[in-house]
């Protein structure tokens, strides 16, 4: 039976103690059972990520206040940042 995957080579530079350390304690039987255990973590992480981003869009597009225009978001941007600049100078005399 040929082997669902193929062996791939991975440097995980400071990494690989924690590797280690994992199988060691028995916690892992292999540096590939650790990798893929991290993947998983990885997945799930960004699925929660993506899952929050979808919900503050959902939020966003649900809100029942007027759109501003770029033009006023930037204008109020810009207006904010060089208020905190003027004040990082008046701090500094």
């Amino acid at each position: 039976m040929p082997r669902a995957s193929r062996p791939i080579t991975v440097t995980l530079g400071d990494l690989q103690q924690g590797v280690k350390t994992r199988v060691k304690s028995g916690a892992y039987a292999s540096a590939s059972e650790v990798v893929r255990a991290g993947l998983r973590a990885l997945d799930r992480e960004e699925a929660a990520v993506n899952d929050w981003l979808r919900q503050r869009v959902d939020e966003s597009l649900a809100d029942p206040r007027p759109n501003v225009s770029a033009d006023k978001v930037f204008k109020r941007l810009r207006a904010h940042h060089a208020g905190r600049a003027k004040a990082r100078r008046n701090e500094k005399v």
